[in-house]
Order: structure tokens, then C-alpha cells, then sequence
């Protein structure tokens, strides 16, 4: 009894198994557990696990990998007859030891999960002994058992919504994650509102009735999807998105002030005008001042703040649209008062005469109701840019990934709350 005991806690068995004995394969390296289910667990379909009558012997004894035993590889040996279900038909099946379809015992798929969360790839191929393919089946199997055992839409009411490139040639993933839990409950490949009516539709018209509040950036397909499945729930914009906004056109007024510097250099050369000292090198200087513009004012380095100064004498368009961008940034960081401090920012705006921040200031009245609902309920991105900058270290990590449904799998047991614990922890 206590050898049986002892090899039960080796394989991570529960007393569904019985061990009935014990053999060293020598020229194989191996040992070898011969095993069956006990008799209340017999006769059962493999899927749904429902008692089933006999069909056949199968295909006769085979082995299933376990965990290892030290340096030795360890397999656990029996019979696999199959059975024929009412709902699935001829199927393997199932036993206690083993998920259906799987050449491995569940601890050690267990295992082989929890330390793809942790490790590379290659670390997890290298200690287990397996193929780097088999890292993402074992994955996507342990996933598929828990998203069938677990609700991860229950209680469902603040959602945020954003995408994410995981490969090149502008393939996308969708991501929606939980406010409240900060857990990642849904994942599709494509970014368009098909994709994301896909998500509304798995969540059921009942449960998209229950949604509070969604936040995204400003995307078209995003909002005409939650309008059309959520209308109860309060849309709000990310302000991150938002000074986004304010810096790409921060950036293309300093591309169009480069532009006019070389031009001016060039016509200089040809002998056409005459620039003052110093202006010279004005397109370059300007080329480099990306990030001195870019960056809030208490983070500058000294050289940074040196170009600000130059480009607030040499170019005065260009040091305006630098502190329409920063006055925007004041509305949501410091203001007292966000909506009074909007009005005065759109006013300015309309004055300053700079065509990409007129149009900016246009876009944002558009959306104005949605980024007004982003400050009085204080609900922004941040966690689901959060998830998309860990589901971007899984993708480094696992060196990518041949398939979106691969990379899902392994962010749902990364994010999502489906890894497994380590086997007898």
C-alpha cells in the first residue's frame, strides 16, 4: 500500500487511479506505471464524461508522459477502449489521470502551463523534454477545459476595449478587459466592428444590457458597436488617446517647420537669400527637437530644455502648438474645473491659427460627451494598455506565435485567470 501511495503522489493522481504495478523500461531509459480508472469512473465518454456503453477495445494499451521522476521520464500505461456517447459518438474513453486527447497526465500539462506563464519557450522545451509546438497544444487545451468550467463574463459591468499588433502586415488583436477585476476576458483576431460584435454577440443581449461603462480610444467601429449592443452604457475616451491626439499634431507642425527650414537652406546655397548666423542648421536642430516637444516640461533633460528656449525665439508657430499640446494635458491632469478648462483650450484653439490643431479642436467637440464621461467617472485605459504591454512580453518571450488562436490561449492563462497551480502545491 505504501508503494502505491508513493507513486499516486509521483504522478499527481488522485484515488480515481489504481496502480498495478511498476516496471523499469531499462532500454528505454524509462519507467512505466501501469494503471487503471477505478470502476466508478469506467465506461465514461472522454467529453462530456457521461456513463456510456462499451464500443470497442481501441486501438489496445498506450502511454500517457507524466512527470518526471528525478532524470528518469516517467509514463503511465493502460487500456484505452472506446465508448460510444449519445451526443458525441465513438470516442475515446475518459480517464482520471488525462485530459481527452492529450499524451500527457494533467499534472504535468499543469506543470508545463504554469511555467510557460514564467518562462520562455525554449526554457520550458528544454526542461521538460517536450517539442516547441507541443508548449502551445498543452496550452491551448488546459484553457479550452477552463473556459468551459468558468464564467468569465459573470458580473460583467466596466469594460474597456482596445487593439493590439502582435504581427507584421497589420494583423491585429481586439482585447477586452474587466475593470473591476482587471482580468482579460476576451480576445479575437481583427480590429474592425465585426470583430467586436462577435464579443456582444458571446456575451448574450441580456448581459450587454448590464454594461455600465466602456472605455476605448476614439475609434469609429468601437463606438458604433457599443451604441448598437450597449446603449445604457456610458462610453468614455481615454485621455491618453486623447494627448496622443494633441502630439501627433504637435508633430506634424515640426515636420512642416523642418520642411520650411530645409527649404529655405536650399535656396540659400543656390545663392538665392541670405540667412542670419545660426540658421544655418536650423532643419536640423529642428529634426532633433522631437523628443524635447514630446516629453512633459518636469521631465526634460538640460539640452532638452536648451531647444525649447531656441525654438520659443527662432520659431513661434512651432513653440504655439507646443503649448496647445501641454495646455491640453493641463484639462485632464491639473485642472480644477476640466469642463470650464476644455471650453478655454477648444476657444484657443480656434484662434490659433495652426489648420492641424483647428481640426483637432473639431474632432474633439465631436467627442466631447465622451471625454467629459472619462473625467467625471475617472475611468481610463491605463489597465488595458497595461494587458496589451504584457500580452507584447508574451509575444517576445514565446519568440511569436504561429497562429492568434496560440497567443490567445497563452494571454487568457497569463491575464485572464486560468493558470493552473503548480501539481501538489
Amino acid at each position: 500500500m505504501r508503494g502505491v501511495s508513493l507513486w499516486r503522489a509521483v504522478l499527481g493522481v488522485g484515488k480515481k487511479t489504481v496502480v498495478e504495478r511498476v516496471v523499469e523500461d531499462g532500454a528505454a531509459g524509462v519507467i512505466v506505471v501501469h494503471v487503471r480508472p477505478v470502476k466508478s469512473e469506467r465506461g465514461r465518454c472522454g467529453i462530456c464524461r457521461c456513463r456510456c456503453p462499451g464500443y470497442d477495445g481501441g486501438s489496445g494499451r498506450r502511454r500517457w508522459r507524466g512527470l518526471d521522476a528525478g532524470a528518469v521520464r516517467v509514463f503511465c500505461e493502460a487500456e484505452a477502449p472506446r465508448v460510444r456517447c449519445a451526443e458525441h459518438g465513438v470516442v475515446v474513453a475518459a480517464v482520471p489521470w488525462a485530459r481527452h486527447g492529450a499524451g500527457h497526465t494533467r499534472g504535468f500539462d499543469d506543470q508545463v502551463a504554469w511555467l510557460a506563464v514564467v518562462c520562455s519557450k525554449t526554457a520550458v522545451t528544454r526542461l521538460m523534454r517536450i517539442a516547441w509546438r507541443t508548449v502551445g497544444a498543452i496550452v491551448e487545451r488546459v484553457c479550452a477545459e477552463t473556459d468551459a468550467r468558468v464564467d468569465r463574463f459573470a458580473g460583467l459591468r466596466r469594460i474597456g476595449i482596445d487593439e493590439i499588433s502582435y504581427r507584421r502586415g497589420y494583423r491585429y488583436l481586439t482585447v477586452v478587459v474587466d475593470h473591476d477585476t482587471g482580468l482579460l476576458v476576451w480576445a479575437a483576431d481583427g480590429h474592425n466592428e465585426r470583430t467586436l460584435l462577435a464579443f456582444f454577440e458571446v456575451l448574450g443581449a441580456e448581459r450587454c444590457q448590464k454594461i455600465t461603462h466602456v472605455s476605448a480610444d476614439g475609434a469609429g467601429y468601437i463606438a458604433k458597436a457599443v451604441a448598437a449592443c450597449c446603449p445604457r452604457a456610458v462610453r468614455c475616451i481615454d485621455p491618453f488617446h486623447v494627448i496622443s491626439w494633441a502630439t501627433d499634431a504637435l508633430d506634424e507642425v515640426r515636420r512642416q517647420a523642418w520642411r520650411q527650414a530645409s527649404r529655405e537652406l536650399g535656396r540659400r546655397r543656390n545663392g538665392a537669400i541670405r540667412l542670419p548666423r545660426g540658421h544655418s542648421d536650423a532643419h536640423r536642430r529642428i529634426k532633433r527637437s522631437r523628443w524635447a516637444l514630446w516629453k512633459n516640461p518636469e521631465n526634460l533633460t538640460e539640452p532638452q530644455a536648451d531647444k525649447l528656449a531656441w525654438i520659443a525665439k527662432t520659431h513661434p508657430r512651432l513653440h504655439r502648438a507646443y503649448l496647445l499640446k501641454e495646455g491640453l494635458r493641463h484639462v485632464f491632469k491639473t485642472a480644477a474645473d476640466p469642463a470650464q478648462a476644455l471650453d478655454c483650450w477648444l476657444a484657443w484653439a480656434q484662434r490659433c491659427r495652426i489648420e492641424v490643431f483647428i481640426e483637432l479642436g473639431r474632432k474633439i467637440k465631436r467627442h466631447r460627451s465622451e471625454i467629459e464621461a472619462t473625467v467625471t467617472h475617472r475611468l481610463s485605459n491605463a489597465l488595458v494598455e497595461s494587458v496589451n504591454t504584457k500580452i507584447r512580453l508574451i509575444t517576445r518571450m514565446a519568440f511569436g506565435f504561429h497562429s492568434p488562436d496560440a497567443l490567445i490561449a497563452m494571454a487568457m492563462l497569463a491575464l485572464g485567470g486560468y493558470r493552473p497551480t503548480l501539481p501538489g502545491r
